[in-house]
């Protein structure tokens, strides 16, 4: 359920964010049963919050729920993206690393581990930068 996956995420990033000072806000959804690992799910999830807390300027990161074509879409979303957009096409790739990488610990695996997750789970993932915002957003099916 889609409750299960978010009630760990929202416990455990409310208090780690808190405690930096970073603004999380969780946007209300509809439960509903996903087709997916639910530890995997969290993985993937994990995965893109860490990534925003690392890359975004700590200023805030949030959450929202979209419905479409019977998956339910959820949006990570954080402000401060140093990305350029030309690195976009690039982050799901394996051993990548962006230009705003450079003093942060990583392999440059997560996301394409994340992706390689969400295609096992007949999911997907993608990512965009809009004003200064960067969006990771993780595909789920519905059951």
């Amino acid at each position: 359920y889609l409750s299960q996956l978010m009630s760990g995420i929202k416990q455990y990033y409310t208090e780690k964010l808190s405690l930096i000072k970073t603004g999380f806000t969780v946007d209300s959804y509809t439960d509903c049963l996903l087709g997916c690992d639910l530890d995997r799910s969290i993985e993937v999830i994990q995965n893109i919050i860490e990534n925003a807390i690392k890359y975004g300027d700590g200023k805030s990161i949030d959450i929202s729920f979209s419905e479409e074509d019977g998956c339910i879409l959820i949006a990570v979303r954080n402000s401060g993206c140093s990305l350029p957009d030309t690195d976009i096409p690039h982050i799901f790739d394996s051993f990548w690393r962006g230009q705003n990488a450079s003093g942060e610990k990583g392999s440059g695996l997560g996301l394409y581990i994340c992706r390689q997750l969400m295609h096992k789970m007949n999911g997907d993932i993608f990512a965009g930068i809009n004003d200064g915002f960067m969006c990771v957003t993780a595909v789920f099916r519905k059951i």
